[in-house]
């Protein structure tokens, strides 16, 4: 329908033009003496359009040759960016398919185009990491130089340092994504695994601390986690009475009373002979969880014989014996305690209910011991040679 409109606009045209051409009988002189061209004006607008025609393509012709050598050059960049941008696609499909020769192959054909040349390193540092070569991964990651990449670059580096055992690296990487103000999400789990692998536990908490703000840590990791910082700087580090003590004091107040964490501490006061700090440390963490762990702690604290603290302990531990009545670790700390202060009846009574109502190969073992030293104490070799047969027994099971 619209090329039947243009074809009678067309021929109402040249119909319009035809009829007024054939009643215009005006003349054109052109005079330069001694010669005189006489032209109908008919002729003269003809010739005037063809001129303007000639001029406008002679004009246009001189304008093309002059532009030609800006139209190669965009031709051919136009080219190299498609080229490249073809080769970044294949480098990308390669990597995600597991073939990291020819991603890396394919991100050294991307590079030759300035445009992809930063996100082409970063897809080449990954398949060289992920073919252990980690000189050729290190000189892809510096050829990132587009500040609009640096964040890419420090993750990217984070993550492959990380995961190639190069604490130094990854922690190198982290200062400096820390100093550009770069907190999100990411960033942080990035952090965290670089600093676990590198042992800096202060900071390893600081960082679980941060992501269970969030929920960004699974409840099960950030207790593993917390429990791994909290023994090397309790347990694992050397520390004397007061060193130990201001770590603890630098603890939040909330995880001082965490079992795992409790329990490490009072093996590292008692280590250091603090026991009365150990079995305060236990003492808050059982009134707020009840746990065998931290009752065990307790036993290991045990004050000197014969003095008002040991009987304080042997007190504390009837009261949670009347809540616990049937915990045999419970039993045999009480037990031991009793042991310990000569109190020969009421450690026999304990020890023997802890062997009652043990599941635990480990209490029975410990019970029979005690039970053993009991009777030695009161001159009773047969009992005392029985109980050390059985704890034998327990042992080898």
């Amino acid at each position: 329908m619209r090329f039947l409109i243009t074809l009678v606009i067309l021929l109402a045209t040249a119909i319009g033009l035809a009829v007024g051409a054939r009643f215009n009988p005006g003349n054109v002189v052109f005079f330069y003496p001694p010669y005189r061209i006489d032209l109908s004006l008919n002729l003269f607008i003809v010739l005037v359009v063809l001129l303007f025609v000639l001029v406008y393509a002679i004009m246009n012709a001189i304008r093309s040759t002059q532009q030609m050598p800006q139209r190669v050059a965009a031709y051919r960049r136009e080219k190299r960016e498609r080229e490249g941008n073809r080769a970044l696609r294949d480098a990308l499909k390669a990597l995600f398919e597991g073939r990291f020769g020819h991603a890396e192959k394919a991100a050294t054909r991307a590079g030759e185009s300035p445009e992809n040349a930063g996100l082409s390193a970063l897809i080449g540092a990954r398949a060289a990491h992920r073919m252990s070569q980690s000189a050729r991964r290190d000189l892809w990651l510096s050829k990132v130089q587009e500040p609009s990449l640096k964040t890419a670059r420090l993750m990217t580096a984070i993550e492959l340092s990380t995961d190639g055992h190069e604490p130094e690296s990854a922690l190198e990487a982290v200062r400096e994504l820390n100093s550009s103000g770069t907190r999100h999400i990411h960033a942080l789990r990035l952090a965290l695994k670089a600093n676990q692998r590198g042992k800096n536990w202060p900071e390893v908490l600081r960082l679980v601390r941060l992501l269970d703000k969030r929920n960004a840590l699974h409840p099960a990791l950030s207790q593993r986690l917390r429990e791994l910082a909290y023994e090397d700087l309790l347990t694992t580090q050397a520390h004397d009475a007061e060193s130990i003590r201001r770590v603890w004091a630098t603890i939040p107040t909330e995880d001082r009373v965490q079992p795992y964490v409790a329990v490490r501490a009072a093996m590292a006061f008692n280590a250091r002979g603090l026991h009365d700090d150990a079995r305060m440390v236990v003492e808050k963490a059982l009134s707020v969880e009840w746990d065998d762990r931290l009752v065990r702690a307790y036993g290991e604290s045990a004050a000197a014989e014969g003095s008002p603290a040991l009987l304080s302990q042997i007190e504390r531990c009837e009261e949670w014996a009347q809540k616990h009545p049937t915990d045999p670790e419970l039993a045999l700390t009480l037990g031991t305690l009793c042991l310990r202060q000569k109190l020969w009846g009421k450690a026999q009574r304990h020890l023997e209910q802890a062997l009652y109502e043990a599941a635990d190969s480990e209490i029975v073992r410990q019970a029979h011991l005690k039970l053993a030293q009991l009777h030695e104490a009161l001159n009773q070799p047969e009992e005392a040679a029985s109980h050390y047969r059985q704890c034998a027994l327990a042992t080898m099971l």
